[in-house]
């Protein structure tokens, strides 16, 4: 692998070219040889508060280069498992799809494109976004896979149907993912306070087939009881959206929402998932760094990144 020393460079995280974890970069999407495949989608014209998540691909994969000591994999003495061991996965990443500017469909097509792609390979896909309507051409992505739950960490449940025309926004994911007839369920996890969708829209959530639990609900019966009510062996579709986190951990965000989840909460409900089914596919959106001067969301989404695609493939081979 090129992150060991015997490459001849100590490669330190400031070094080189900015890749996600430095992982090699495939330029040739029929080429893709890998375990996961890393894809941005900087694509936000479905905001409606604050854009800026175009620029998330591209904060997430400089944030990363900070896990980019992969000489050895991540060792994690908790788990006592080395995650991420370069001798045993492959991971690469291929750029981003390529986006039309007030294009909507032309854009999200683009993004299906590249996931496809990535499905024929036989790699996982990893997508970065770009803001949460990005979701929707991943999920149609699936079409010709077996059938999937969708798993989101949000805190807004982004199911409206419809707004003056609008039917692609980073309001509609979850609605459009419920219409699909080999998306067999959806839990919504993190949902809180004043949100994107009206009191009509959990509602129609619950009658297609939504668990619904709010961060609160979460803390009160604990990770495990959580994880319970995920059907089990399913195969899962992950979506994260940055603003599930409380803002003073992510402020990186257009639409933060205090109250929100701590880093260990979220990683332990994803590591859980990974035991209790299979993830085949993951988008992690809504991070706009120029928000946050700090860089701390762009680094908070690369590790949990990194931690949950070491967490699927070292329980995936278990």
């Amino acid at each position: 692998m090129a992150h060991g020393y015997e490459s001849g460079r100590l490669n330190l995280p400031f070094v080189g070219i900015c890749t996600f974890g430095k992982y090699p970069y495939v330029q040739d999407w029929d080429t893709i040889e890998a375990d996961v495949a890393v894809l941005g989608a900087p694509f936000d014209f479905g905001c409606q508060w604050r854009s800026g998540a175009r620029m998330g691909p591209r904060g997430i994969r400089e944030a990363s280069t900070l896990f980019s000591f992969g000489h050895a994999g991540a060792y994690d003495f908790e788990d006592d498992v080395t995650y991420l061991d370069p001798s045993k996965v492959t991971i690469v990443d291929i750029g981003d799809a390529d986006i039309v500017h007030t294009d909507t469909m032309k854009s999200h097509a683009n993004i299906e494109h590249g996931v496809r792609k990535i499905l024929k390979s036989g790699a996982i896909p990893v997508v970065m976004g770009g803001d949460h309507s990005v979701n929707i051409p991943c999920i149609n992505a699936f079409d010709d896979q077996e059938p999937i739950h969708v798993v989101q960490i949000d805190a807004h449940l982004d199911f409206v149907d419809e707004r003056h025309g609008v039917r692609y926004g980073h309001g509609n994911p979850m609605r459009r993912a419920a219409e699909k007839d080999y998306v067999t369920g959806l839990t919504q996890i993190g949902i809180r306070n004043v949100s994107s969708t009206a009191r009509d829209g959990y509602e129609d959530a619950r009658a297609m087939g939504s668990d619904i639990q709010s961060v609160r609900h979460v803390r009160k019966m604990g990770t495990e009881a959580m994880l319970e009510r995920i059907p089990a062996g399913k195969r899962y579709y992950l979506t994260v959206d940055i603003d599930a986190f409380d803002p003073s951990i992510a402020p990186g965000t257009g639409t933060p929402s205090h109250g929100g989840f701590q880093y260990y909460e979220v990683l332990e409900l994803i590591d859980g998932l990974t035991k209790r089914g299979d993830i085949v596919g993951m988008d992690l959106v809504e991070v706009a760094p120029d928000y946050d001067t700090t860089g701390t969301t762009s680094i908070l989404a690369a590790q949990l990144m990194m931690n949950t695609i070491g967490r699927i493939l070292h329980n995936r081979d278990k």
